[in-house]
């Protein structure tokens, strides 16, 4: 299981989804999770990063787990989930700050992602309101953005998850480029 989450956040890492001590991943195992570290490296993952601990209740290990630990259990508990991917894609988070949602405007981002909804609540990372609001829209989108903080894909597989986040990320750079496209300057020259 390491292999794949390494793989996955090293990915994360080089594509600039995430800094150097930001985002988690977990899988669902039965009534089991296992969830990055809190404050771990997702770009050099090693066994000790990997923490288990159980669907539904604390077993021991959970002060060691990410501070997500709850939003990522509510998924599992409320969804058909068995992987999570919480990143902090700059370009989704930029218009996170904009829009109450985001509509890729390429072909593929559309195909993947018609719509995915941006939430705002009071506390942005690892809060109950996050995590009586986020299951049902990860039910029904695969993917939302918090405002100002980041992404929650969820999948069947840690590839999947990785995958939709990002195609949304690239989505999300698109609509940058394409806004930014639409102020043109005319200089004039002073000679």
């Amino acid at each position: 299981m390491l292999k794949y989450f390494r793989q996955v956040g090293r990915d994360l890492f080089a594509a600039g989804l995430n800094n150097s001590h930001s985002g988690n991943l977990s899988v669902r195992l039965g009534d089991r999770i296992l969830i990055t570290r809190r404050g771990s490296m997702l770009g050099h993952l090693e066994e000790e990063d990997l923490i288990e601990t159980g669907l539904e209740r604390d077993d021991g290990n959970t002060p060691l787990a990410s501070t997500e630990i709850g939003v990522h259990r509510a998924i599992y508990l409320k969804t058909p989930a068995l992987a999570v991917v919480h990143a902090h894609p700059p370009c989704a988070v930029a218009l996170s700050l904009l829009e109450d949602e985001i509509t890729p405007v390429d072909a593929e981002g559309l195909f993947l992602l018609p719509r995915v909804p941006v939430l705002r609540p009071r506390q942005a990372i690892a809060s109950k309101e996050l995590e009586e609001s986020l299951p049902g829209v990860i039910r029904d989108f695969r993917t939302a953005v918090v405002g100002g903080h980041g992404s929650f894909a969820a999948g069947q597989t840690l590839e999947e998850a990785y995958h939709l986040t990002s195609s949304l990320e690239h989505s999300c750079r698109i609509i940058c480029l394409s806004r930014s496209l639409e102020y043109r300057p005319t200089y004039k020259s002073s000679g």
